[in-house]
């Protein structure tokens, strides 16, 4: 069974080739950690993330889902984790990432693994697990399936 089964309404010719040769790329060489769950949407994947060894989140296991839009990857495609969304000062309880390539930082160069290990990298460099100190508000504005690609986000903190 392929992602690319059916066709996927919405992409542009350049999305879906480069999502193919990207889904290609994974089943040949998957990265550590992440386990991408096939389903017949190649606009959007629900990837599997285990914490790596020796971190605050060593074997705990996460959903990401990663929704592609029309131009990808000239956009960057919106990454949120599904509940339960881990404990991390960068990660709201509503799934959303406060992650700088996700949104500013975007390159059309990056791809889903590229974000994986950026996300699995933040995850492991975590000393504390805690919500952001804005949580609850953040959420609270959030409602009704607001996407965090239409947040202004301010990345100043890299250390957590």
């Amino acid at each position: 069974m392929s992602s690319t089964s059916t066709p996927n309404r919405g992409l542009t010719k350049i999305a879906t080739n480069r999502l193919q040769k990207e889904l290609l790329e994974w089943q040949v060489n998957p990265p550590a950690g992440f386990k991408h769950k096939v389903t017949d949407n190649l606009q959007r994947w629900i990837i599997e993330v285990t914490g790596a060894p020796g971190t605050l989140y060593a074997n705990e296991t996460y959903q990401l889902q990663v929704d592609f839009p029309e131009h990808y990857p000239m956009e960057a495609p919106q990454v949120i984790f599904l509940p339960p969304s881990p404990l991390h000062a960068h990660i709201y309880s509503n799934g959303h990432i406060c992650l700088d390539i996700l949104y500013d930082s975007w390159s059309p160069a990056m791809t889903v693994s590229s974000i994986c290990m950026s996300i699995l990298s933040m995850l492991s460099s975590s000393t504390v697990k805690q919500r952001p100190p804005d949580n609850d508000r953040y959420v609270k504005n959030c409602r009704n399936g607001r996407s965090p690609k239409d947040t202004r986000w301010w990345f100043h903190d890299d250390k957590v």
